[in-house]
């Protein structure tokens, strides 16, 4: 989160200067691209590595094919959206876009794919066969010095995407997915909304704040029906959540107050284990493999945990700023992004990275 705001700062004149209309969204054509094999990288028979581009983000899973999301260069103008070979992680598509990309997510049969613009407050939906941008929205809301509210996270869920406002107070934006049209505004969410997931535990979606709160929220109604948080008086700055349905576990991590990661049981909405796992980013928990991923953004590491007893059963070194994670659908490929070093005038020290980790 500390780095999501930073980046909000450096980049807030350039987000004031990119046109925020409808018609703006017509990024040039993306490309294919034939290129050599780049060097990759190899720590271990089971890891690749390879650089790609500034200002990578998320990383979603639509079409055969592994996207992901780029802010780009502060230098630059607009962003980049790649399509990789999940096997090779060699470029097959690339879009570059006239605003800066965050959070990456799909729709239900991955047809469409969708990245938030978080400078400028808005949300773009892309073609997953030719990776062009087709529509956009942006939303209303500004903080006190006049930017818009940083859109950070999305997620699809029931033909609706659901959308964190970074704000204080923030906000969460409902949108349907076809038409980008906002159907819904849930207000008064805590300072900074940042994580957000749906539970088929509970048919609610949670989402997670920097004020240290678990919201429940009825998807249908739209309305907040609890507020969990940790009762021990301490200081959290919460950011991603996992899930394990099985048992009812959330999981959630916090990468700046507390540097752990808590277990909620989603029964009782009470905090039922602390993991001392120290300054914890990304989370995925991996149901087939009985195991937990967390990226550690400071400690340059990620960990991969036993999901009953929490043990640390290895740990890949990453550095120097390992970042978000995705799984693949059989549970047995994890992917991280990981982000350089930034000099003083907010450019990268050089690209960041793509690994793959072959979990068997």
């Amino acid at each position: 989160m500390k780095q999501l705001i930073r980046t909000r700062l450096a980049g807030a004149t350039l987000a004031a200067l990119t046109a925020l209309s409808l018609a703006a969204c017509q990024a040039p054509a993306a490309k294919k691209v034939a290129e050599p094999a780049s060097p990759v990288q190899t720590q271990q028979s089971n890891v690749q590595q390879r650089e790609l581009g500034n200002g990578l983000y998320e990383i979603a899973s639509a079409k055969n094919a592994l996207w992901v999301a780029s802010a780009g260069d502060f230098k630059d103008n607009g962003g980049v959206i790649y399509k990789l070979n999940p096997a090779t992680l060699q470029t097959e598509l690339q879009t570059h876009t006239d605003l800066k990309n965050f959070a990456l997510t799909r729709n239900s049969d991955g047809t469409v794919l969708y990245t938030t613009n978080s400078l400028d407050g808005g949300i773009s939906a892309i073609d997953a066969t030719t990776g062009k941008i087709t529509q956009r929205l942006n939303f209303n809301e500004k903080n006190a010095q006049g930017f818009p509210f940083g859109t950070r996270e999305v997620i699809y869920h029931n033909g609706m995407l659901w959308i964190g406002g970074v704000g204080d107070p923030g906000v969460i934006w409902v949108v349907d997915a076809k038409t980008l049209k906002l159907k819904a505004r849930i207000k008064n969410a805590g300072k900074w909304v940042t994580g957000l997931l749906w539970s088929p535990v509970t048919d609610r979606i949670y989402a997670a704040n920097g004020s240290g709160e678990i919201l429940v929220i009825n998807p249908r109604s739209h309305k907040i029906e609890q507020r969990w948080t940790p009762g021990d008086g301490k200081s959290y700055l919460f950011l991603n959540m996992a899930e394990d349905p099985a048992t009812g576990r959330l999981f959630v991590t916090d990468n700046s107050k507390a540097k752990a990661t808590l277990v909620f049981d989603e029964h009782s909405g009470k905090v039922i284990k602390q993991l001392d796992t120290g300054d914890s980013l990304g989370i995925k928990f991996n149901a087939k493999r009985n195991e937990i991923y967390i990226s550690q953004r400071e400690s340059g590491k990620v960990l991969q945990l036993d999901a009953t007893s929490y043990a640390v059963k290895n740990s890949w070194d990453f550095t120097p700023h390992p970042n978000s994670l995705l799984l693949s659908e059989d549970g047995q490929t994890l992917y991280v992004t990981v982000k350089q070093d930034f000099n003083k005038d907010h450019s990268s020290k050089g690209p960041d990275r793509v690994v793959r980790i072959d979990l068997r």
